[in-house]
């Protein structure tokens, strides 16, 4: 792949960008929808497969968790390779992997299935963005990226309406099966259309610190969906001590090595590392509102599949409208600005879910929270990625593009790993108290228990099997969810905040900004 470096802040884009933005979007939609389409169907997976809360997290989690651990590795492999092989690659891989979701017979083929589509993501995804640097420069750069941002996460909120309309016609594996003619339509697209490059032959790419990540990711979002499992306390401590023991590797590895994987020399300014953490809140923030939120749309509301999938259009419409202004923005007052100003509406949305997301609920509030969560992701995706594009070497697009993606995928794996894990334990707890407390107390055996607070889900099989109490068991379960679901958004909110400080003080003001962009658009140059 060629492409002419111009001067400092002039635009240029390549022949044939609209189609090419096209096929990159539609590989970004692939990875996005698979990313998003599990959600609404948790209530139905949990039904059929008699799934505990936690297996639940870990379907929902288990695509950004095989996307969040290997996008790193796989960005360098693209510069090195070349970053249209990995495009048709991660392509190929996504179908086999949809096909074994949706035929999926029990959790752990399921889970497995996901974590293998997440790779597969890995593979395709950080190219969509790595070739946008590479093709596309100054303004028209930003631009392409806020189509990329805007029309990746509304796909992404899309997912929940495809799979909710799916739902209420066919069971719960047509979800993972959707995506397979669009797969398919998006490998022809990237074989196609998509220019050819032979990657970078003198590149040398770190192996060791590549796998090193991948422990390191893994090892950390399985401790955080464990966490709130008091059988699970050994497992929990191993998989902390080989997450701190692989950072520590990783971040000397890093430090050592003659090219490294993650140059921490870039990652150090603050245009990288507060712009990656703020996208990381950002998107997890998103993708876990949408986790909690479809859950308690069909749990506690009783909307329909169809009905819980459609409040995301909101969202959806929001990030298109607001993405375009929002690189306008970046443009005018600086990306610190722009971010600041998405975790705004972000914790309005928040809040607002916070304060009125009970068993009285209207469709107005429901409506209004998304709508404000998805104004803020609008405004602050394009700076949090445009940040970390311009902060590296064009021969390092491949590190500045994973990082894009990671903070995506890992702060979707963290939000919803964390807000799932405060979810389960607020339910179990608060159910607990309450059958704690009734009249019949003491003619609850453990395992009746255990099996009314293993899920939402295992509360309704227990309401079948006993008609008589069916009304107590829901109304108690939707109470304890309700309580979970206030803890995870408050929880939430401080996450927000607590970024919002950090960008605050973090991120160079809009001139320094520009001065900063300036001086690594000269060492591009110099490279």
């Amino acid at each position: 792949m060629t492409s002419t470096v111009p001067q400092a802040d002039e635009g240029t884009a390549p022949a044939r960008a609209p189609i090419i933005l096209a096929a990159l979007i539609l590989v970004a939609g692939v990875a996005n929808i698979n990313l998003a389409v599990a959600n609404v169907a948790l209530p139905d997976i949990g039904r059929d497969l008699d799934a505990s809360s936690t297996q639940l997290n870990l379907i929902a989690v288990a695509y950004s968790l095989g996307l969040a651990a290997s996008v790193l590795y796989f960005g360098a492999l693209g510069d090195r390779y070349g970053r249209k092989r990995m495009l048709v690659m991660g392509m190929s891989l996504s179908i086999p992997a949809s096909l074994v979701a949706g035929f999926a017979p029990n959790f752990e083929v399921l889970f497995g299935a996901r974590v293998v589509g997440g790779i597969s993501a890995g593979l395709a995804y950080p190219t969509t963005l790595a070739i946008i640097t590479a093709l596309w420069s100054g303004a028209e750069r930003t631009k392409a990226i806020a189509a990329w941002s805007a029309f990746g996460a509304a796909i992404s909120a899309s997912g929940p309406v495809m799979s909710g309309g799916l739902l209420e016609v066919f069971s719960w594996h047509s979800v993972f099966l959707v995506t397979v003619p669009l797969a398919v339509l998006a490998l022809i697209g990237a074989w196609w259309l998509v220019p050819k490059d032979g990657g970078d032959q003198a590149a040398t790419v770190d192996n060791i610190g590549g796998v090193t990540s991948i422990v390191l990711v893994g090892a950390t979002i399985l401790a955080l969906n464990f966490a709130p499992l008091g059988d699970k306390r050994t497992a929990v401590l191993v998989l902390t001590a080989v997450a701190v023991l692989a950072l520590v590797l990783f971040v000397v590895r890093q430090l050592r090595v003659r090219v490294p994987l993650f140059d921490l020399r870039v990652a150090s300014r603050r245009t990288f590392w507060v712009a990656a953490v703020g996208g990381i809140i950002v998107f997890g923030t998103l993708m876990g509102a949408m986790f909690i939120g479809q859950q308690f749309l069909q749990n506690v509301l009783e909307y329909s599949t169809l009905e819980a999938g459609a409040m995301i259009i909101p969202a959806a419409l929001a990030m298109v409208v607001v993405a375009p202004r929002s690189a306008k923005l970046v443009e005018a007052k600086g990306s610190r600005f722009t971010l600041l100003l998405g975790y705004l509406f972000i914790v309005l949305g928040l809040a607002l879910a916070l304060v009125t997301w009970d068993e009285g609920a209207s469709v107005w509030s429901v409506i209004g929270a998304y709508l404000l969560i998805g104004i803020g992701v609008g405004f602050a995706g394009t700076p949090a990625s445009h940040s970390l594009t311009g902060s590296v070497p064009v021969e390092r697009a491949g590190m500045a593009s994973s990082m894009s993606d990671l903070q995506r995928d890992l702060g979707g794996a963290i939000m919803q790993s964390l807000l799932g894990a405060i979810l389960t334990a607020g339910y179990a707890k608060a159910l607990s108290s309450t059958i704690s407390s009734s009249p019949q107390a003491d003619q609850m055996t453990a395992q009746t228990e255990s099996a009314l607070t293993k899920s939402f889900s295992s509360a309704e099989v227990m309401s079948e099997r006993y008609p008589q109490y069916a009304d107590q068991i829901i109304s108690a379960a939707r109470d304890a969810f309700v309580q979970g679901d206030t803890r995870a958004y408050a929880a939430a909110i401080v996450v927000v905040v607590i970024g919002a400080i950090v960008v605050f003080f973090g991120y160079p003001k809009h001139d320094a900004e520009r001065s900063a962009m300036r001086r690594y658009a000269q060492e591009r140059l110099a490279g």
